[in-house]
C-alpha cells in the first residue's frame, strides 16, 4: 500500500554563524546563512527511512516563509523527498505559532490525501514546541510528540512509536492518518548526493499565498497573532563574586565562613 507523506520544514538562522549585537538599545539579530531546521532534518530522515522500506512512499514538503525558503525545500527534495510547496507572503510576516499552524493546516487540506505528517519538535530560533501540536489539533488528528523510535504495521494503516517522557519512554500503538514530532536526538540525517542535487534541480517547487489557501488578510499575520514578542534582550549578570585565595583549606572555609555572616544563605557552622 502506497504511503502518503507530509513533512512541515522550517529555514532558520544558522546559529554557528549568528551574531547579536545592540542598537539604540534595541537587539538586532544578524543571520548571515540559513539552514534547515535541525528537528525538521530527522523529521525529513525518518520519512526517507520509510520510503526506504516501501519504495511507494511519496514525500511532500510544506514550509512556511520569505521566498528564500524555498532552498530548505530544494534541500530536502536533494535528499530524496518528491515534491514540494512554499507558502509565502508579506501578509504572514511576524505570524506567531498558532497562525502559523493555521496557515499549514491550510495547505495540508489543499493537499489532500496524506497518511503521516511529520514536523520537528521545535525550531531553533522559537523553541516553543507547539507547531506542531498546534498543528494536529487543528487537522483533527492523533498525535505522539517527541518520539525515539518508529515501526511502520504491514497493514500500511498503523504505527507503533516510542516517545520519550521526561524519566521514561512510553510505547504507543496509533493509527493513521496521525502526526509525530522528532528531535534531532532521534536520529543522524543522510547527506546529499550528486544524483540527488542534480535530480532535485529538475522538479518544481510549488509557492501559493494566502489567496491561493483561501486564507482572509485580516486573520492571519502579525496583527491577528494572540502571541506577542514585547521585548528581546541579553540577561546582564549584576552578581559578583570573590575568588578566595588561602595558603590551605581551613583558613578558605573560614574566609567562606566569614563571607556567609549576615547573607541570606543559611550553613551551619
Amino acid at each position: 500500500m502506497s504511503l502518503k507523506i507530509i513533512v512541515c520544514v522550517k529555514q532558520v538562522p544558522d546559529m554557528e554563524k549568528i551574531r547579536f549585537f545592540y542598537e539604540n538599545d534595541i537587539l538586532v539579530e544578524e543571520s548571515f546563512n540559513n539552514v534547515l531546521n535541525s528537528d525538521d532534518a530527522s523529521a525529513l530522515e525518518e520519512s526517507l527511512r520509510i520510503k526506504d522500506i516501501q519504495k511507494d512512499t511519496h514525500i511532500t514538503i510544506v514550509t512556511m516563509g520569505p521566498s528564500q525558503s524555498k532552498d530548505a525545500v530544494l534541500e530536502c527534495m536533494a535528499l530524496g523527498a518528491d515534491d514540494g510547496v512554499i507558502i509565502t507572503d508579506e501578509a504572514l510576516a511576524d505570524s506567531d505559532t498558532l497562525v502559523t499552524a493555521e496557515v499549514l493546516s491550510a495547505a495540508i487540506r489543499k493537499i489532500g490525501d496524506y497518511n503521516l505528517i511529520f514536523t520537528g519538535r521545535q525550531t531553533i530560533d522559537g523553541g516553543t514546541a507547539q507547531v506542531g501540536p498546534q498543528l494536529a489539533e487543528l487537522l483533527n488528528l492523533p498525535q505522539l510528540t517527541n518520539i525515539v523510535s518508529l515501526n511502520v504495521e504491514e497493514d500500511g494503516k498503523s504505527l507503533i512509536a516510542k516517545r520519550a517522557l521526561e524519566n521514561y519512554c512510553e510505547t504507543v500503538f496509533l493509527q493513521m492518518p496521525c502526526l509525530l514530532t522528532v528531535s534531532n536526538e532521534f536520529n543522524r540525517p543522510r547527506g546529499m548526493s550528486l544524483k540527488g542535487i542534480r535530480d532535485a534541480g529538475k522538479k518544481v517547487v510549488k509557492v501559493w499565498t494566502a489567496g491561493d489557501l483561501d486564507l482572509k488578510i485580516n486573520s492571519i499575520g502579525y496583527g491577528c497573532s494572540p502571541t506577542r514578542v514585547k521585548r528581546i534582550f541579553m540577561p546582564s549578570h549584576k552578581k559578583r563574586g570573590r575568588l578566595i585565595c588561602t595558603e590551605n583549606e581551613k583558613e578558605a572555609v573560614h574566609e567562606l565562613l566569614k563571607e556567609l555572616e549576615g547573607s541570606r544563605v543559611d550553613y551551619e557552622k
